[in-house]
């Protein structure tokens, strides 16, 4: 038995990565056990999904605090939110990290007061909770922990005799829900959070997890062609090859990067990388500088250089046309998932300006990226050419621009083979919220009230400068000035962006906030938005402050309270 009455950030994240494990090798399992809301089979995936993105933030971490490691959890699983059930145990986990806010380390009564503030805040964010469902195993979880708490010195024990209320619990769903009882099973999403605590048991009692799963995958090998020369033409003398393992994945733009280097000093370049290796083949005069380079990113291996002026041609050809064989293989498998994309029920278009606030899109499952914004409106044309790009029975629009509304009203006015719903959002927060809140489980109608809903509960913000001198709203406003602008109007003028966004936010944030978000824009740079992002955990210590990069330009910041 292991013997110990508190567990710390270490723990915490160990369990935490283990549940998150567990859950991933049981999704298919849940999968067919999901019956409702809707029977689509995806509880286990969206689930999945979810707890991922949060455990690629916390497996990137070193040596987390409490502080930083409840971040990383409860925005990674905010963001990473898929389907209704996925949305709720990504409420789950943002009300736990807010239990272990002034914890260093949590003892049974900390864990249960976690516990409860989670399932507070998970039913907080169902429209109409229902019982017989995950929501139903966590609350009983939450009230096994608080019954005995106060008499829990062994957290082994503690653990153990909250996992088996939950199974029991878990048991009685069908009891609950005619739909289970019918089809003989119990609730998925249920199911799914018990294999979570399951996870979380084993990584508490020190099983061996293997935390490589967690890493980011990408959607493919990172390839360049090999280009035939012949040897009286060869410039660069030396066929390099090499393996790099690599410390941790490369990010695209990395990769790219190192692609530049390689092209500086040879040809014939080709790259394959996956998350644990790049297989790197340059034709250079200077093998060594690649190997130097190579080695800021990891170990080498199998490293060989051939004179091309003498040998190893018949080679080279072979393995351009292995590589061609690669990418044929490759390029099927994307035109078949793109072809399996098409027809599909749902699927989302959304403006967007600025590198970060289009990726965070993407990421969020938006099919079609039309660039613009303030300043550069898209037209009912350009529209219409997302509209017919995305093959989709029912199509969401997010202008995030309240003078790109009308174009996108007119486009679906034009439009006769598609159900075009457009979502008024007025800002780019009001898009993020309402894509968030989608759940494929439902139909269109229930989605588009929902989301017409939530982003009311939205207060939006954004911060530029002022281009000639005016008087708005009683404010003298000259040249240069900076503004806050809310949903109704100019809430601040200023000097200085980080005062006059500061003093926007006064305006914006109430005792009920929970969550400032911060997209900070193309002339802000990372070290100064994260001295503001300190400034605003200070200024407001009960909310959550989330900061990413936008990219935008104008807009100093973007920003959102919920």
């Amino acid at each position: 038995m292991v013997d110990r009455q508190t567990i710390d950030a270490k723990i915490l994240s160990r369990m935490f990565l283990a549940g998150a494990k567990n859950l991933e090798a049981k999704k298919e399992w849940i999968n067919e056990l999901n019956v409702f809301p809707v029977p689509d089979g995806d509880t286990g995936t969206n689930m999945t999904m979810t707890i991922m993105s949060a455990a690629s933030e916390v497996s990137s971490l070193t040596d987390p605090d409490m502080e930083t490691l409840a971040k990383a959890i409860s925005s990674g699983s905010l963001r990473g939110a898929r389907g209704n059930s996925g949305v709720i145990l990504s409420q789950l986990l943002r009300g736990f990290t807010k239990g272990t806010k002034g914890h260093k380390e949590m003892d049974a009564v900390v864990i249960a007061a976690a516990m409860e503030k989670a399932v507070e805040t998970a039913y907080k964010a169902v429209m109409k909770p229902k019982e017989g469902t995950i929501l139903t195993v966590a609350r009983e979880a939450a009230v096994k922990a608080a019954e005995i708490a106060e008499e829990s010195a062994n957290l082994e024990l503690f653990f153990r005799a909250i996992f088996e209320h939950a199974e029991k619990t878990l048991a009685r769903t069908p009891e609950m829900l005619p739909v289970l009882k019918e089809a003989g099973v119990v609730d998925s999403g249920g199911q799914g959070l018990l294999e979570v605590f399951r996870g979380a048991f084993d990584g508490y009692l020190g099983k061996e997890i293997d935390y490589s799963a967690f890493e980011k995958v990408s959607s493919g090998p990172a390839v360049t062609r090999i280009s035939q020369q012949a040897e009286a033409d060869i410039k660069f003398g030396y066929c390099t090859e090499f393996i790099i393992l690599l410390n941790k994945p490369l990010p695209d733009e990395e990769l790219h990067s190192f692609k530049e280097f390689l092209t500086s000093i040879g040809d014939s370049i080709v790259l394959v990388a996956d998350d644990e290796i790049v297989k790197v083949h340059v034709h250079t005069n200077h093998p060594g500088q690649a190997f130097e380079k190579a080695l800021t990113y990891g170990a080498l291996s199998r490293m060989k250089i051939d004179n091309m002026r003498e040998e190893h041609q018949e080679k080279l050809i072979k393995d351009a046309e292995k590589l061609a064989r690669e990418q044929e293989e490759q390029e099927k498998k994307e035109a078949a998932a793109k072809a399996a994309k098409e027809h599909k029920k749902y699927g989302f278009i959304s403006v967007s300006v600025g590198e970060g606030l289009s990726t965070l899109f993407k990421e969020l499952n938006v099919d079609y990226i039309i660039e613009g914004g303030q300043t550069m409106n898209p037209s009912t044309e350009d529209m219409l050419t997302a509209i017919d790009a995305v093959h989709a029975k029912h199509i969401f629009i997010l202008p995030n621009n309240k003078n790109i509304i009308l174009a996108a009203n007119q486009a679906k006015e034009l439009t006769e083979d598609k159900d075009i719903i457009v979502i008024p959002t007025k800002t780019v927060p009001q898009g993020i919220t309402a894509i968030i809140n989608f759940s494929p489980e439902n139909d269109a109608d229930w989605n588009e009230e929902t989301m017409l809903e939530e982003i009311k509960n939205v207060k939006s913000g954004q911060v530029t400068y002022a281009v000639r001198d005016t008087k708005i709203d009683d404010k003298e406003i000259h040249q240069g000035d900076i503004m806050g602008i809310g949903d109704s109007g100019i809430l601040a003028v200023g000097t200085s962006v980080e005062e006059t966004t500061k003093e926007m936010l006064a305006h914006l944030v109430t005792e009920d906030s929970e969550l400032i978000s911060l997209y900070y824009g193309e002339e802000v740079s990372e070290e100064e938005a994260d001295r503001f992002t300190e400034e605003l955990e200070e200024t407001y210590p009960d909310v959550d402050v989330d900061t990413h990069f936008g990219g935008q330009p104008i807009y100093y910041y973007v920003v959102s309270v919920e």
